[in-house]
């Protein structure tokens, strides 16, 4: 009798030859959904399990939940929602496939799930050691698992090494670890065909065929693949991708396939597709004719309309009339012929005022609802205020000559409203807000911008003298919160009356809900990203304003009932039950690895040519509210065109960023010896350990945690010094900000947001690649504890090296405070330009500091909430008032 793959939540799965496939939901994915990805940012997690619901319901078998996303603590999101899961049994009757890069999510899932779920997914690429550890732990807690055809050496991109991967895999799963062989499933990596590329031809044939060497030759594994990768080269295009689909099903689940991850809303019934269609498509995927592609491509275009006719209509527009021609070169964001236009539309209408209010409003009237409906995008609604801004500079001279001859003329003319937006006191951050200006101004607000580091004094002045209607607060680093919060209370106490919006990185829903709404009676409302910046802004100037408000209101009430309810379900640990609970090492064991070269290295004007390959594009395009991973997201169905265009934007000015030398890049880091004492760092001038340099403060995780789970502090990873060892601890700061400022600025003269906000946000990904290139060479040369290492550049941005860098105000040590200690141990503001200011945000913006560790342990995890003794214990620790640390401390605290 053959073994069978037996998967459960509260009611089984068994998956037979005769279950014919098994569909895996794929809509619980930050990675895939932007809408999931919101829902878990925002703490909406009733939202996000009808998600869940309404897949069970569409007819998945199992649902993947990945939580991988740099601004959510993964592991906290995994185990909120698993837990949650459990709660649903209309949800949890299927069993659960966890998703994630990073093991510490998986382990986190696998002790949240009911049941027997999936693990997706572990591979060779990290060697035999780490694989068969994953492997082992896997097999405890009894869950199956996908296995990538990926190795040290790369992924599989031809059978042959499907072949070779699997084999191996397989015989250490088997063999060594002694894994279960039916509960073995391979992704054996579904790629694109009809690309173009001579080397993507045999792309689907060999899925096939190494499919069928897998059901043929390991007895009792599964296949797995995500099934819409094969169509991307048809982005647009849902006819044919639907076709594409299905025949790839077909042809796959005939081979072996027997589950997958498919929307089903993109699959067409195999026998109703129509057979010149179906002949088309199962030429490319057969690789039946050396034309296939050629011949689906143009049968497309059939389809969806010649690329004839498209090319005529983009001609053609030139022939309208004057008032349609700058509409679409607003939509279109087209500049060339914005002087010529408006001059023939000065030449018709009476007044030049009469031309912003009518056509150009219209245009961008236009322009908004697109966006509004998810039909344009950020990058082309910022190409479409630059076009407005050029327009309306050609029309100044001339508003001006007639204000003169009739100062009246201009009395009538009024926008939606003004609005005041600045970057609090002591924070540097200012795209999100640049962004959010741009789209508001779109949309006919007048904008204030005062820019960064306000005072509450300059913004309620301003606010007053200007007669706004609304303010607008941005912030990215944690202080920035607390200066929302006092900003709130100047309002109440000198008698404001106008909303207040907060935004930036930071902040959140519950935030302004607990924390700021109270101290103001008037309308606070947390603004997520610049697309709902005007639909909130509209709704509290419009007709339907006190109905907003009051559903806004009752909301908010929610949450803080919902946070107090859950801040008291909380279980903390005391301070010092949760050091009696630190994380482990056997020193003995794996004693430090001594640093190569001890002391502070500078690196000046160094070539920004170096730092290319190290860029993680994801970022870059999350700034732009395009969301997906890098590189699949240039083909995504719904954003690929325009992040296409984005990119090929951002690589022309990168390009010339290099050759012209516009942004310089500095770096000074340093090693010492060290050790923990308690949850302290002491840093020594020398291994004598004599003199000590200073003394780095850490915080450690306080929620009580199950049987076997420590409670994290970043001094658990540095050998005690009642060890006898000498370890070491390093510390960094890199910056790529020199000169974007000025190069910004010059962008703004000219109108130009959207090249203003690309330097600024290129800049931000060049200092980030800086501090990846860095930490490399110190593990490989400088410190050199893993001096063999060979990662790609993929594998760096999934951190899988050894070692860890953690930076003041992340997750796993939230204090600012201590980044004063990183610049006086490396005297940083005097070598590289970058200072701090009085909120601690390092200027210029684009720079990065933190810490280095380096034990094979070490890794990243959030603090969480901490208690009111743990704040009174730093305060004596760092010998600041406690009123002090608390403020600092805001954002961890649980009471």
């Amino acid at each position: 009798m053959k073994a069978t793959l037996k998967l459960a939540g509260l009611e089984p799965l068994i998956v037979t030859p005769e279950s014919n496939f098994v569909n895996v939901g794929e809509r619980t994915n930050v990675t895939g959904s932007r809408a999931f990805l919101r829902m878990i940012k925002e703490g909406r997690y009733e939202d996000a399990l009808a998600v869940a619901r309404d897949q069970v319901e569409g007819g998945a078998q199992v649902i993947d939940i990945n939580m991988d996303e740099g601004m959510i603590d993964g592991v906290e999101a995994m185990t909120t929602f698993l837990n949650l899961i459990a709660s649903e049994p209309d949800i949890a009757r299927v069993p659960i496939m966890i998703d994630s890069s990073k093991w510490e999510i998986l382990e986190a899932g696998l002790q949240c799930i009911q049941g027997k779920g999936i693990v997706n997914s572990i591979s060779l690429k990290g060697g035999e050691e780490e694989f068969i550890r994953q492997a082992q732990t896997i097999r405890r807690y009894g869950a199956a698992v996908i296995v990538m055809a990926f190795d040290e050496q790369g992924q599989a991109d031809n059978y042959e090494r499907r072949v070779e991967i699997c084999q191996r895999s397989y015989d250490i799963l088997v063999h060594k670890v002694k894994f279960p062989k039916e509960d073995i499933i391979f992704d054996l990596n579904i790629f694109p065909v009809a690309t173009g590329m001579e080397e993507h031809r045999n792309n689907a044939v060999d899925f096939f065929r190494a499919t069928r060497w897998v059901r043929q030759n390991l007895p009792g594994a599964h296949v797995s693949g995500g099934v819409s990768n094969v169509s991307f080269s048809f982005r647009g295009n849902d006819r044919v991708r639907e076709a594409m689909h299905s025949a790839f099903l077909y042809h796959a689940i005939r081979e072996g396939m027997d589950m997958g991850i498919v929307n089903p809303t993109m699959l067409e019934v195999y026998d109703d597709i129509p057979k010149d269609l179906l002949e088309h498509v199962e030429d490319v995927l057969l690789n039946r004719r050396d034309d296939a592609t050629e011949r689906l491509l143009e049968f497309a275009e059939q389809l969806k309309g010649s690329a004839g006719k498209t090319q005529e209509k983009d001609t053609a527009w030139r022939n309208d009339p004057v008032e349609k021609r700058l509409e679409h070169a607003l939509v279109k964001g087209i500049i060339e012929f914005i002087d010529t236009d408006i001059e023939e539309c000065r030449q018709k209408y009476a007044h030049p005022l009469s031309i912003i209010e009518g056509p150009l409003m219209d245009g961008m009237n236009v322009v908004g609802d697109l966006f509004g409906a998810g039909k344009m995008f950020l990058p082309q609604v910022v190409k479409s205020a630059r076009v407005m801004k050029k327009a309306v500079a050609y029309l100044l001279p001339y508003i001006e000559e007639e204000k003169l001859k009739n100062p009246t003329s201009a009395e009538n003319t009024k926008g939606k409203g003004k609005i005041l937006l600045a970057t609090v006191k002591g924070d540097v951050h200012d795209i999100g807000k640049n962004i959010v200006s741009v789209v508001l101004a779109c949309n006919n607000y007048e904008i204030i911008d005062l820019g960064v580091m306000v005072s509450c004094d300059k913004i309620l002045e301003t606010a007053r003298q200007e007669q706004v209607d609304v303010i607008g607060l941005s912030g990215l680093i944690t202080p920035s919160l607390d200066e929302m919060v006092f900003v709130a209370k100047e309002m109440q106490r000198l008698g404001f009356t106008i909303p207040l919006l907060i935004g930036g990185a930071t902040t959140s829903r519950v935030h302004t809900a607990v924390k700021i709404e109270p101290h103001y009676s008037q309308p606070v409302v947390h603004v997520l990203d610049a697309s709902r910046s005007v639909p909130v802004t509209g709704s509290l100037l419009g007709d339907k304003r006190d109905e907003f408000i009051a559903d806004l209101r009752a909301d908010y009430q929610k949450v803080r009932d919902h946070y107090a309810k859950k801040t008291s379900d909380r279980e903390l640990l005391s301070i010092e039950e949760a050091r009696a609970n630190k994380f482990q090492i056997d020193w003995l064991q794996q004693p430090p690895v001594p640093a190569r070269e001890t002391g502070v290295h500078f690196l000046d004007d160094f070539p920004l040519l170096n730092l290319v390959p190290f860029i993680d594009w994801t970022p870059f395009f999350q700034t732009w509210e395009l969301h997906g991973r890098y590189p699949q997201i240039l083909t995504d169905e719904v954003v690929g065109a325009e992040a296409t265009k984005l990119f090929k934007d951002a690589q022309n000015m990168l390009n010339t960023i290099i050759a012209e030398r516009w942004l310089t890049a500095k770096a000074i880091f340093g090693i010492w010896p060290a050790n923990a004492v308690g949850d302290d760092i002491e840093i020594y001038s020398d291994t004598s350990r004599k003199h000590c340099l200073g003394i780095n403060r850490n915080l450690r995780q306080q929620s009580k945690k199950a049987e076997g789970q420590a409670n994290f502090c970043i001094s658990d990873f540095v050998a005690p010094k009642e060890t006898g060892l000498t370890d070491y601890l390093g510390a960094f700061v890199v910056t790529c900000g020199l000169g974007v400022d000025e190069k910004a600025k010059e962008f703004e003269s000219q109108l130009d947001d959207y090249n203003s906000i690309l330097i600024k946000a290129l800049a931000d990904r060049l200092a980030e690649a800086f501090a990846e290139y860095l930490h490399q060479q110190v593990r490989t040369k400088y410190w050199a504890y893993a001096p063999q290492e060979a990662l790609s550049n993929e594998e760096l941005i999934q951190e899988n090296y050894q070692g860890i860098r953690p930076a003041p105000g992340y997750p796993a040590c939230p204090d600012h405070t201590e980044k004063p200690l990183i610049f006086e141990l490396l005297n940083a503001t005097e070598k590289t330009g970058v200072s701090l200011t009085e909120s601690l945000a390092m200027w210029p913006a684009a720079s990065v500091s933190g810490w280095y560790l380096a034990h094979p342990q070490a890794k990243y995890f959030g603090l969480g909430k901490i208690d009111k003794d743990q704040v009174e214990d730093m305060a004596r620790r760092k010998n600041m008032s406690f009123e002090v640390m608390e403020r600092w401390l805001s954002p961890n605290l649980s009471y």
